[in-house]
């Protein structure tokens, strides 16, 4: 498994078996998290408050989506009324909420992980 398809499944960093999140994107805690690697020990919170970090991650990534879903109601509604932009962009934004949490973890995991396992 590659690490950007480990990355996508959730999967820890470092052995890319072992589940980070306990539940899934839909479930009523959709936030809880494992404290270590199931499969290799590895913890997730590699200091206190590591995750905070992430929020920057979460509103980039929301940032991101919000520029792609402006620029779409603009090609394929004609550039309609400022209310239509306001409506697609805070739907899709809180759509997405849950995701932008979990990958704005798991994408700062990613990036910070290796360099504490080793």
């Amino acid at each position: 498994m590659s690490k950007f398809s480990s990355l996508i499944a959730c999967k820890c960093p470092r052995c890319q078996e072992g589940e980070v999140y306990k539940h899934g994107a839909f479930s009523k805690d959709f936030k809880a998290m494992y404290t270590y690697c199931p499969k290799c020990n590895l913890r997730y919170e590699l200091e206190i408050g590591f995750f905070w970090g992430a929020m920057y991650i979460g509103y980039a990534l929301s940032v991101a989506i919000s520029v792609i879903l402006g620029i779409s109601t603009y090609i394929l509604a004609n550039n309609p009324d400022t209310w239509v932009y306001i409506t697609v962009i805070v739907t899709g934004v809180l759509a997405t909420s849950r995701f932008n949490f979990r990958y704005g973890r798991m994408i700062l995991l990613y990036l910070f992980a290796p360099k504490f396992s080793e």
